[in-house]
């Protein structure tokens, strides 16, 4: 494993520390480097919207959670200024769902993500997400 995406790990295992949202969804590391993240969640039946789908702020989250990720790996504190999704297809309860963030530009002081959520089992995607960060001068490992 390189120094970049050692750094990435240990970003990912800070983070996730105090996030108690990313917990709560059970997300599961699938792979974590720099400027790339793909995490798994297994969908809940207390995730499910009034029409026995995933809700749309679950699947938002999902991916805005390895959006984070991935915009952190870099060891610089990365807050997210924009982010919006579409959404092509339902997932049911019992689904298990793989997001998958990739840096699209990093500059300075800003960095676009696209983060597909794709069904695992039929690989297809369900929500399409992109964002962008405001890139800080801090490193993420020094925030308490």
């Amino acid at each position: 494993m390189s120094e970049q995406d050692e750094l990435a790990r240990a970003v990912y295992d800070k983070m996730m520390e105090k996030d108690f949202c990313s917990q709560w969804l059970g997300i599961e590391p699938v792979i974590i480097k720099e400027g790339y993240c793909k995490i798994r969640m297994k969908v809940r039946k207390e995730m499910l919207n009034g029409y026995g789908i995933l809700h749309g702020g679950m699947a938002f989250t999902f991916a805005d959670s390895a959006f984070a990720f991935a915009s952190n790996s870099y060891g610089r504190l990365a807050v997210s200024i924009n982010g919006n999704m579409n959404y092509a297809k339902s997932s049911k309860e019992g689904d298990s769902i793989i997001a998958e963030a990739k840096m699209l530009t990093l500059s300075h002081k800003t960095a676009d993500f696209d983060v597909n959520v794709i069904d695992e089992k039929t690989g297809k995607i369900h929500y399409y997400f992109r964002g962008t960060v405001y890139r800080s001068s801090r490193s993420v490992l020094a925030v308490q």
